[in-house]
């Protein structure tokens, strides 16, 4: 799902609430989580799962192309852990 067909079904949903201000509510959501993780927060939404970051260490890796040896800084990486009712709910729909 697109974060238009999103948009859509929340407005859908939302009997008498314009696309414009469901996509302003969805873009505050989605900023804020962000803006967070920026700060080296979590964001956990009960029932789905929760957004983090893992620091991953500088290292040697290598182009897979030329085989050459090259250095990757450290950095942050966002993840998701998914909660145990989204695991369970995708699991039941098989």
């Amino acid at each position: 799902m697109t974060r238009s067909e999103f948009v859509a079904l929340l407005a859908s949903r939302l009997d008498g609430m314009a696309k414009e201000k469901v996509s302003k509510a969805v873009d505050g959501i989605f900023t804020h989580i962000a803006e967070g993780l920026e700060a080296g927060n979590r964001a956990e939404l009960r029932g789905i799962g929760s957004f983090g970051t893992r620091q991953h260490t500088a290292h040697q890796g290598r182009n897979p192309r030329t085989g050459a040896a090259v250095d990757v800084k450290a950095k942050r990486v966002p993840f998701f852990r998914a909660g145990k009712e989204l695991r369970e709910r995708v699991n039941r729909a098989k």
